[in-house]
Parts: C-alpha cells; sequence; structure tokens
C-alpha cells in the first residue's frame, strides 16, 4: 500500500505508522521486529453481491465450514498473542455474520484495531452507529465506478444507491470510512468522478487498487489496463491530491497492489523537486515494497493462513489446528519462507531491477498467473527497462 499523500505531503494516518517505520527494516514476521502482520480475516464467503473482480469467487450461498465464533474468538486471543496491530474483516461481506459486532468489539477489547471491508450495501444508521460505537477504525467501501458503472462490476441493479446510503450513514454519524477502488478498462475514465465524489461526499480516503488476477478476477486479465494508462491514472492522482492539499482538503489518498507506484513518484518528481525526491525514495525505502508473507497475511473462513487475501492456493496451516503465531514463523514452508526472503528467488526484470529493494518484487500472484511461475516478473510493473536501470 503506497499513501500518496504521505509521500508527497508527509501527512500522518494510522496506517502511515504502520507501513513507513524505522522498525519494519528487516522484519521477518511482522510491520515491525516487535509486532506481527496486519491481517485480512475474510469472515465469511457468503455475500449479497456478485462482483466480477472478487477474489474469492463469493456469491449469496452458505458456505460450510467457517469459523463458529468460539473458533473465532480463540483465533483472536492467538492474534493478540502474537502483538497483531490490526484485523481487517472482510468477506464475502462480513456484516451478514450475525457475530460480526461481538468479533469485532472482542478484538479491540484485545487491543487488535478492528477494521473494515465492505460493499455498504447492508449498513443504515443504527449499523453505522454500532459499528462506531464498538470501536472499527476504518470502513473501507468497495464502489468500481459511478451508478451504472458500479452496479455492472458489483453484478446487482441498486448497488450503488445502496452503497451510497451506507457511506452517507457513516458521515452522519462520524465514523471514518473510505472507498475501494479496482483500476480497470471499464472504469479508468471515472478517475476525476471519484475525486469530485469523495469531495461532495466528505468522505475521508480512497484506495486506489489495481487489479490482481485471482478468483473472478482471472477472467479480467485481458480487461486490465495497459502499462501506458496506469502512468496516465498515476498522473492522475497525484495531480488531484495535490489539488486537495493546495485547497486545504483533508483526503487521505492511497494506491494498492503495485508498489512500482511509489518509484514511479519518485522518479517523477526528481527532475521536479529534488529535496522531496530525496524524501519519496527515504519513505519508500522504509515501506520495503510488497510484504505479503511478512507483513500482511490472510485467513480464509474456514481459518487456513494465506500469503494475502489474493493468494489464497497457497496455504500454510489452519489456526484451528495450530497458533497464527506458529504458523506464520514456520519456515519449513517454500513459499512463506520464499516471501520473506525472496530477491534471492526473483526472476526477469524483478531479479534485475535497480529498485528491488523498494518494491520487492511487487504482487507474486499476478506473475504466477500469467506465467505459472510464483517467482517471475510482475507483468504489472509499468517502468521501462531504461528506468529501472536495464538500458
Amino acid at each position: 500500500m503506497i499513501s500518496v499523500t504521505k509521500l508527497l505531503f508527509d501527512t500522518e494516518y494510522f496506517g502511515d505508522s504502520l507501513r513507513y517505520s524505522q522498525g519494519s527494516q528487516g522484519a521477518r514476521h511482522g510491520v515491525t521486529h516487535d509486532a506481527g502482520p496486519v491481517v485480512v480475516w475474510n469472515s465469511t464467503r457468503t455475500c449479497n453481491l456478485r462482483c466480477r473482480h472478487c477474489y474469492m469467487d463469493s456469491d449469496a450461498s452458505i458456505y460450510q465450514g467457517e469459523l463458529t465464533t468460539p473458533e473465532a474468538k480463540r483465533f483472536i486471543d492467538d492474534l493478540a498473542e502474537f502483538r497483531v496491530p490490526v484485523l481487517l474483516f472482510s468477506g464475502g461481506e462480513p456484516l451478514i455474520r450475525p457475530d460480526f459486532f461481538e468479533l469485532a468489539a472482542y478484538a479491540a477489547d484485545k487491543n487488535i484495531r478492528p477494521t473494515l471491508s465492505t460493499n455498504g450495501t447492508l449498513i443504515t444508521r443504527e449499523v453505522a452507529q454500532r459499528i462506531k460505537e464498538i470501536g472499527v477504525g476504518y470502513v473501507g467501501i468497495s464502489l468500481d465506478g459511478l451508478r451504472d458503472v458500479n452496479d455492472h462490476f458489483r453484478g446487482k441493479q441498486g448497488a450503488f444507491t445502496a452503497a451510497m446510503n451506507g457511506i452517507q450513514n457513516c458521515v452522519a454519524v462520524g465514523q471514518r470510512v473510505g472507498l475501494r477502488f479496482t483500476v480497470n478498462q471499464h472504469n479508468l475514465q471515472e478517475l476525476d468522478s471519484i475525486f469530485d465524489f469523495i469531495e461532495e461526499e466528505k468522505i475521508d480516503r480512497v484506495c486506489f487498487y489495481h487489479l490482481v488476477y485471482s478468483g473472478r478476477g482471472q477472467q479480467m486479465m485481458d480487461e486490465d489496463v495497459s502499462p501506458a494508462e496506469s502512468r496516465r491514472a498515476m498522473d492522475k492522482i497525484i495531480a488531484r491530491t495535490v489539488d486537495f492539499e493546495q485547497r486545504g482538503l483533508k483526503k487521505e489518498i492511497l494506491t494498492v497492489d503495485n508498489h512500482c507506484d511509489g518509484i514511479y513518484m519518485y522518479l517523477k518528481m526528481l527532475p521536479e523537486d529534488p529535496q522531496r525526491a530525496a524524501r519519496i525514495k527515504q519513505l519508500i525505502s522504509l515501506n520495503g515494497g510488497n510484504r505479503s508473507g511478512i507483513a500482511f497475511g490472510e485467513v480464509d473462513p474456514c481459518g487456513y493462513v494465506h500469503p494475502d487475501q489474493f493468494t489464497q492456493h497457497h496455504t500454510f496451516g489452519n489456526v484451528r489446528e495450530r497458533k497464527f503465531g506458529e504458523i506464520w514463523t514456520d519456515l519449513s514452508q517454500p513459499i512463506l519462507a520464499g516471501l520473506k526472503n525472496r530477491q534471492g528467488l526473483l526472476q526477469g526484470r524483478c531479479a534485475a531491477c535497480r529498485f528491488l529493494d523498494r518494491c520487492n518484487g511487487n504482487f507474486r500472484t499476478r506473475a504466477e498467473a500469467v506465467t505459472g511461475d510464483f517467482w517471475a516478473a510482475d507483468p504489472a510493473c509499468y517502468l521501462t527497462d531504461e528506468e529501472i536501470g536495464l538500458v
């Protein structure tokens, strides 16, 4: 995750202390040497929508074998013991779980910051108030465009309006809320509209995700943006972030799942403002690039542990059988051990890139989806050979 606002202006939001910490350098099992990883828990696969790019391949079915409430509490106890700082409740649609509020409150009581990733359609004013009262630090609501564009991706007419109501209900009760927007060929033209939207609706934050070819997202591989379009998208995101700052609008703008974004910002700033470029270089060095399997992990609805939510085809163990911390530090798992010290395993452009220390090979699942090789170069890197030092 790259904080555009942090790199450009040194603004400070909660996640920046985890992403840009001196203590993160050299950490092998967490965000720092004395804290575990941020954990996503896909708490259920059931969902009231059917999104085209869903990495969980979720739908309205009832799935068997998901963690029970007592099992989930034992899992949260294990996370607390391992000093996990943040637990992100995701899905499917996590608000479908009848024990969501109980479990989120339980995590907060254990000094784990609960956050929520949701489609927003189930957030009434009462639900928003409850989310705030139990201490959920942040609600991320997925939108992939405005109105018809979003409804097309979400697989349901009226999904945009329902999500809008959820956003407005969060804003009304003072709950920190943001958008999650996955960039692709069909919504690239919506970027300006999304920035206008978050200003009009008084939304605190927006995360622009790069498409990862996982779950139903594999079917959209040919609908991803080109390298030139990625660069234009970043130019737009940077320009609009600067505009917000110049007008005194405090919005947190981030990009997710493509660490060449930070390097692109550094290279773009270098001729314009060398001092700021040097600061960007320092920050992305602290960040360390992709840290799936190190500072970021995922647990699926049935308790299986994975490097991240897009890489569920690689499994390291189950929290029903072993504590999360024991699984996370077990280097007998080749993929997990490799992710913790991956630079000697990477191939192609990634292996030869002069920014490898600041990108860490980007996203392995995309490389595997395209080439069949987990350690191949990430095809979504849009930097030129000249920029990365191959020419």
